[in-house]
């Protein structure tokens, strides 16, 4: 019995000192109102008038402004091959030579061929009562009968056509460069539809893309471009755009080329990502990080006297780190940028230092 009232009085003191309630829920309240309205804290920016460049970014290719491609005219044996791929070669160099002793002997032939026709042609001039010499007199109508009995035109030509075929029986560089597609090898014959060699200007170097037809108004002629090699990292090369065809393909897109500084690095038909770059003064720009998304409608933040207020947007164009904003926002508002992402309309916050 005793056992019995002693622990009874222990149930007595527990529930006196427990809070009722009524209590319990009131202190439950206060601390949600503790955690509701300890602001958040944010950083913001002050938005002015400023400068915004606009990104472009396509693929492209490596070109050279001079490309040549040379070849023999003729089926002659090659006698002498001079370079070899990658060789640097200068205007007027002596790349290779066929061999000549052909073709000498086929321009001396028509040479005598002519000769001959000259005589021919001076004789018929004279039955008719003139003389080669005073050919500006000779009527056209008798000139032209006379070189046509005399063989004389054909003879010309034919010795034209053999002294060209010697001159270039031997291939010279056009201009200053490198090397490239050599694959013959001596006293081979040249193929008769491949190039012999190619000669390419690295010093001069191009880069061409195509851009989408809508894009065509945000790119001009000395717009500066960055050019990266996929296969070469961290290497960047700056150019200007020199050329915009001015038609659209069946794809919808458009042409469009820039000049490059000479580099050792940038090859011929080389794969490269283009960034296209577009100053556009006096926009209001804002950071990336400043647009958030409530219920698929774009919302930046604006801090107002230590409360945060959202503003439905538009924005234009954008680059890697912001927007610019069309509608919705006015110069000198603070905009949130960072802590916005669980914001809500007049949500107290605090600005970070």
């Amino acid at each position: 019995m005793k056992n019995i009232l002693t622990f009874a009085a222990a149930l007595l003191l527990i529930y006196s000192c427990s809070p009722t309630k009524g209590e319990q829920s009131e202190q439950v309240e206060e601390n949600n109102k503790e955690i509701i309205d300890k602001p958040t804290p944010v950083k913001t920016i002050r938005l002015e008038m400023s400068d915004f460049n606009h990104d472009l970014i396509a693929n492209g290719t490596i070109a050279s402004q001079q490309v040549a491609e040379l070849k023999f005219l003729t089926s002659e044996k090659i006698t002498g091959i001079y370079v070899k791929n990658g060789n640097r070669v200068v205007k007027g160099q002596k790349l290779a030579e066929l061999d000549q002793f052909k073709l000498r002997s086929t321009m001396l032939q028509s040479k005598d061929n002519l000769e001959r026709a000259k005589l021919e042609l001076q004789d018929v001039l004279i039955g008719q009562g003139y003389s080669l010499r005073d050919s500006l007199k000779i009527p056209a109508d008798v000139m032209k009968i006379a070189k046509v009995k005399s063989n004389y035109d054909q003879s010309m030509l034919n010795f034209q056509m053999a002294e060209y075929n010697l001159k270039n029986a031997v291939l010279y560089a056009p201009f200053t460069g490198v090397v490239a597609n050599l694959f013959t090898k001596e006293f081979n014959y040249p193929s008769g539809s491949e190039p012999f060699c190619s000669i390419i200007d690295n010093n001069h170097p191009e880069v061409e893309f195509k851009i989408l037809e809508n894009e065509v108004t945000l790119v001009n002629k000395g717009d500066r471009v960055s050019v990266s090699p996929f296969s070469i990292t961290d290497y960047i090369s700056e150019g200007r755009i020199t050329e915009i065809n001015p038609l659209v393909d069946k794809n919808g897109m458009v042409y469009v080329k820039a000049i490059l500084p000479a580099s050792a690095k940038l090859v011929d038909g080389m794969n490269v990502k283009v960034l296209i770059q577009r100053s556009i003064s006096r926009q209001l720009v804002i950071p990336k990080e400043a647009l958030v998304l409530r219920t698929n409608k774009k919302v930046v933040f604006t801090l107002k006297k230590g409360v945060a207020y959202w503003n439905y947007v538009t924005t234009g164009l954008e680059n890697s780190s912001g927007y610019v904003v069309t509608d919705g926002l006015h110069v000198g508002d603070s905009v949130i940028y960072d802590g916005n992402v669980n914001l809500a309309h007049e949500s107290p916050v605090t600005v970070m230092q």
